[in-house]
C-alpha cells in the first residue's frame, strides 16, 4: 500500500513539473512575441514622418448669413500645414483687432468645425448688407419674377440662371407684329431673393423679385428687355460649365413652318434705240445692244 502511494506521489510530482514546464514556456513564448510586437511598432514610429501643423481659428457653431461673430463663436486647432485653405485666420488679435469699430457679421453660411475664411466675413464695422456681396465692377438690378418666370420658387441666392426675353419684333404669320423668344444673357448671378440674401432658405419661395449682379452694360440690356417685353429665367445647374449660344424662337420655327421663298423677279429685257431726226421729228430705231 505505501508502495502504490509512493508511486502515486511521484506521477503526480512529475505531472507537477511538466504543467509548470509547459507554462514557463508559454510565458516565455508570449514574453518575446509581445516584445517583438512592441519593437516593431516602436521603429514603425520612428520611421513616420512628423506632420507639421499650424494654428487655425475655427467655428464652434453653425452660423447664417448676417449673424454677429463673437470670440466664443471661434477656437483655435492645430491644422495640417501643407491642408490650409486661403484667407484663414491664425490669431485672435488678427480676428478681433484692438479698437475695432464693430463687429463682424458672417457674409455666409458655416458649418462647425469649419476654417473661418476672410471672405465668409465682414471688416470689422461693416454690415453684411447686399453690398459687402457685389463684385468689384458688377451693380445689383431688381427682376420681376412669378411663378413660372421664377423657375417654381427653386431660385436660391448664388444660384445662376440664363434670361430670355419675349416680346414682339417684326411681322408674324397674321400680318401683325411676329413675337419671339430670344436668349439675352448666361450665367448671370442670384445675389438675393425678395428680401433674402442668405443661402438658408428651406423648401420653395415664390419671389416677386430677383436681385441679380451684372455689368452696367448687361443692367442696360436687361433694362431695356424688362421694359419692352417679358423675362424668363432657367436655372443653370451647379456643375454646368456650358456656353450658351444665341438662340432665338418664333412662331415659324416652333411650329417648323418655313418662310416661302420670294419670287424671282424676270429679269427685264434691255432695248437699245438710237434717235434720228427727220426734220421737226424725231425717230426711234431699234438697234442690237452692244454691251
Amino acid at each position: 500500500m505505501r508502495a502504490l502511494f509512493g508511486l502515486v506521489l511521484i506521477i503526480g510530482v512529475a505531472l507537477a513539473g511538466g504543467a509548470v514546464y509547459l507554462a514557463q514556456d508559454y510565458i516565455k513564448q508570449t514574453q518575446a512575441q509581445l516584445a517583438l510586437e512592441k519593437q516593431a511598432a516602436q521603429d514603425a514610429l520612428a520611421n513616420m514622418k512628423t506632420i507639421p501643423t499650424v494654428e487655425v481659428l475655427v467655428i464652434n457653431r453653425g452660423l447664417k448669413y448676417g449673424e454677429r461673430l463673437t470670440t466664443e463663436d471661434v477656437r483655435i486647432v492645430n491644422w495640417p500645414e501643407d491642408a490650409i485653405p486661403e484667407g484663414t485666420f491664425h490669431d485672435m488679435a488678427v480676428l478681433f483687432p484692438e479698437g475695432a469699430k464693430g463687429d463682424r457679421y458672417a457674409l455666409r453660411a458655416m458649418e462647425k468645425d469649419e476654417a473661418l475664411l476672410a471672405v465668409k466675413v465682414t471688416e470689422p464695422g461693416k454690415s453684411a448688407g447686399l453690398t459687402s456681396r457685389i463684385e468689384k465692377g458688377k451693380r445689383a438690378f431688381a427682376i420681376s419674377v412669378d411663378v413660372a418666370s421664377g423657375v417654381s420658387g427653386f431660385l436660391r441666392p448664388n444660384d445662376k440662371v440664363d434670361v430670355y426675353w419675349t416680346g414682339a419684333h417684326g411681322a408674324g404669320l397674321d400680318g401683325g407684329r411676329r413675337e419671339i423668344t430670344r436668349l439675352i444673357q448666361t450665367n448671370i448671378e442670384l445675389i438675393a431673393v425678395d428680401q433674402t440674401a442668405g443661402s438658408d432658405l428651406t423648401g420653395t419661395t415664390i419671389a416677386r423679385t430677383v436681385t441679380v449682379a451684372a455689368t452696367p452694360e448687361q443692367i442696360a440690356a436687361l433694362a431695356q428687355a424688362q421694359n419692352t417685353g417679358r423675362l424668363s429665367l432657367a436655372l443653370v445647374g451647379v456643375q454646368d460649365d456650358t456656353v450658351a449660344s444665341a438662340i432665338e424662337v418664333d412662331q415659324r420655327k416652333l411650329l417648323g413652318i418655313e418662310e416661302a421663298a420670294p419670287a424671282p423677279v424676270k429679269a427685264q429685257e434691255e432695248v437699245c434705240t438710237v434717235n434720228t431726226r427727220r426734220g421737226a421729228e424725231i425717230v426711234k430705231t431699234v438697234i442690237p445692244c452692244t454691251n
